[in-house]
């Protein structure tokens, strides 16, 4: 049974006092019911952004599928010469394993997003992950004729997180750029990712935008639930995102660009367990 205890005296009367204890039953259940509630939501939103990213997910799939068909179709032609080249063969084999373990990891990754399953907080590469999205937007990226440019900083230390929930933060961050710049028409669309360690030696990722930007009496309220600024938007998507970062006991914020665009950013404990 969860209770609070306090006790105190009273000024310099050190043998008078008060002490009291607090049943936080019913408080404790009401946070237990938020926490599911959110993870639901947060699950719903993963499956609603899949949907999406539909085309991407099978061109993904396709590629190193039809890589399969093309090194097989090869390396019968080398077994059927008259003297069979085994030493292509071969290399033709193991470039087909390689393609079928690459098709496995994509499945595997979608599965993963689309499962319900407990937050499992493990030391990562925050650049692996960013990389990982990527592949997931690509069609997205071509379909709206968005460049994309990487900036990783290399040797950053690990974070220590749930690979699935941070997968959703940058989709949701990436899927809001390109979105930002769908009615752009003066000038490149593009898309920035860079990886950093901050200051105060925190991981930092970030997401850069040449889109509309961030209207000056929207900042204030971009995190807040059900709000948005999209015409079929259910305005959750950055109020998950943040409630993902902050339990990953980090900070997610958004700046205007000038002279447009936005930039949304995170930064994330290092993993002291794993740092050198």
């Amino acid at each position: 049974m969860p209770v609070l205890v306090g006790a105190t005296t009273f000024g310099d009367h050190q043998d008078e006092g008060v002490a009291f204890v607090l049943d936080l039953t019913e408080r404790k259940h009401v946070e237990g019911g938020l926490r599911k509630a959110q993870a639901e939501l947060a699950h719903v939103m993963r499956v609603t952004t899949l949907g999406e990213l539909t085309a991407s997910i099978a061109h993904e799939v396709n590629q190193p599928l039809a890589a399969v068909v093309t090194n097989a179709a090869a390396c019968l032609r080398w077994l059927d010469r008259e003297t069979p080249n085994l030493e292509e063969a071969r290399r033709t084999v193991e470039s087909i394993i390689s393609d079928g373990n690459r098709a496995a990891e994509v499945i595997q990754r979608v599965r993963a997003l689309a499962n319900k399953t407990d937050i499992e907080k493990v030391p990562l590469e925050v650049n692996d992950v960013v990389r990982e999205v990527i592949a997931l937007v690509q069609r997205e990226l071509i379909s709206h004729q968005v460049s994309l440019r990487t900036e990783f900083a290399p040797a950053l230390p690990m974070i220590l997180g749930d690979r699935v929930q941070l997968q959703q933060v940058i989709i949701n961050l990436l899927m809001n750029g390109i979105e930002a710049m769908q009615s752009v028409t003066d000038r490149p669309r593009e898309l920035v990712i860079r990886s950093a360690q901050d200051a105060t030696r925190r991981v930092l990722v970030s997401v850069t935008d040449s889109g509309v930007g961030i209207a000056a009496e929207d900042a204030d309220r971009l995190f807040n639930a059900f709000f948005t600024t999209k015409s079929s938007g259910m305005g959750m998507g950055l109020s998950i995102c943040r409630s993902i970062v902050e339990a990953h006991r980090g900070r997610l914020w958004a700046t205007a660009n000038v002279p447009h665009g936005a930039t949304f950013q995170f930064t994330l404990p290092a993993n002291t367990d794993t740092a050198p």
